[in-house]
């Protein structure tokens, strides 16, 4: 059985799929806020354990890909998504913590 774009179930797995990626993440990480506040203490590390949770999320999403092929298409593209956007957010946090002259809650 092939889905296609648009239809319900492929929406359904989208959505699971990115809940996935996040949920890797947060698993992994503390909040983008918390990585730009101690960024200055911590930014190297955070990004390590970011690195960890896009993996995770990876393997996750990779078996779920493979154990259904009618839905591939969005889980892939559900937990791409959702690993881009946490990149993407962690990686502001750290370039704003680091740009910012106030202090961490992290000596």
């Amino acid at each position: 059985m092939s889905v296609r774009l648009g239809s319900r179930a492929a929406g359904v797995a989208v959505l699971v799929s990115a809940g996935v990626g996040y949920e890797s993440m947060a698993a992994a990480c503390s909040s983008p806020q918390t990585a730009e506040i101690n960024a200055s203490s911590r930014a190297e590390t955070l990004m390590k354990w970011v690195y960890v949770g896009l993996a995770m999320s990876a393997g996750f999403i990779g078996v779920a890909a493979w154990l259904d092929p009618a839905m591939r298409t969005a889980i892939l593209a559900g937990g791409g998504l959702a690993a881009l956007v946490m990149w993407l957010a962690y990686k502001h946090a750290r370039t704003a913590g680091l740009a910012s002259s106030e202090p961490g809650t992290e000596y």
